[in-house]
């Protein structure tokens, strides 16, 4: 990707700033999307601000940058199954995405990537979305087929599983939430934590899209990337607690289970089949480095 145009959506989160730090690395001339004002110390950056529910703006946006390549993150993440989600997902995952797709089908890209996720149902499943962001999700790939089928625009949908790792800026996500509770010496509290996971280092993501934006004749496919097992709940965090040697207990229960949760696990050996992606990090050495991280950044913030 050495001197091509990269535009990088959602880039100021978490999966983002590690692929555009990545794709700096690679000599890429990295165009980066956020919805809030950001700046760039180091100049390698071209920071843009624009919501790409707005049509105008989306337009403006694609036809100053004439990206070569789209890696297209942003989104409304949660797991919410409340009513007043149904909008917000519709606009900042569905009709964000189908404004760029659009506007990008108009003027060229030798890749257009969106990120799909394990809570959307297969395509052709008679399964009902579990939330509304799942359904937004699953919306979204069939948009992204559609405009590769229809107007050639080179689509490729990113399934990502349960990504984790340093850096993550929700600190209510479970492994984060785990770590800094038990640095700070507090029982963290779960549902039964029964829910079986398949977790996915963000190293290993950044590897797969980068390798997915480059693969010929995958367009309008779909690539699962995971590590293709399923770790309990319970498990990870007992996990973490015995890495952190931590003298709090978690407790399970405290919590309700929520309703409709997916247990999916991604085919790894499908996506290296037609990328020759695999996962390279393994659960513990993946939360061995996330735990690193935190409690490193957490002393720095005490201290200062």
């Amino acid at each position: 990707m050495k001197g091509k145009k990269a535009l990088v959506t959602g880039a100021s989160g978490f999966i983002g700033a590690h692929l555009r730090r990545r794709l700096v690395e690679n000599g890429a001339d990295v165009h980066a999307l956020s919805r809030n004002q950001q700046t760039d110390a180091e100049r390698k950056i071209r920071w843009w601000q624009a919501d790409l529910a707005d049509i105008t703006q989306t337009r403006k946006l694609i036809r100053a940058i004439k990206p070569d390549y789209v890696f297209h993150l942003a989104s409304e993440v949660t797991g919410k199954r409340s009513l007043e989600m149904v909008l917000p997902t519709f606009n900042h995952n569905l009709v964000s995405t189908v404004n760029l797709m659009t506007e990008a089908a108009a003027l060229g890209c030798e890749r257009f990537l969106v990120t799909g996720s394990l809570e959307e149902p297969d395509p052709g499943s008679p399964a009902v979305p579990c939330s509304p962001y799942a359904a937004a999700k699953w919306s979204m790939s069939g948009y992204a087929r559609m405009f590769w089928e229809l107007y050639k625009l080179p689509t490729v949908i990113a399934r990502l599983f349960m990504v984790y790792g340093p850096a993550q800026k929700d600190l209510t996500k479970l492994i984060p939430y785990t770590i800094l509770s038990l640095a700070r010496k507090e029982a963290p509290k779960y549902s039964s934590g029964q829910r079986l996971v398949d977790w996915i280092y963000v190293e290993d993501i950044v590897d797969g899209l980068m390798m997915a934006a480059s693969a010929k004749g995958i367009e309008g496919g779909t690539l699962e990337f995971g590590s293709g097992n399923l770790v309990k709940i319970r498990e990870v965090v007992e996990e973490i607690t015995r890495l952190m040697n931590s003298p709090a207990q978690p407790l399970f229960g405290a919590l309700p289970d929520r309703p409709l949760e997916q247990v999916r696990v991604a085919d790894t050996k499908e996506t290296f089949k037609k990328i020759g992606w695999k996962p390279r990090t393994s659960l513990r050495e993946g939360l061995e480095r996330t735990i690193e991280w935190y409690t490193r950044s957490s002393k720095v913030k005490s201290s200062g």
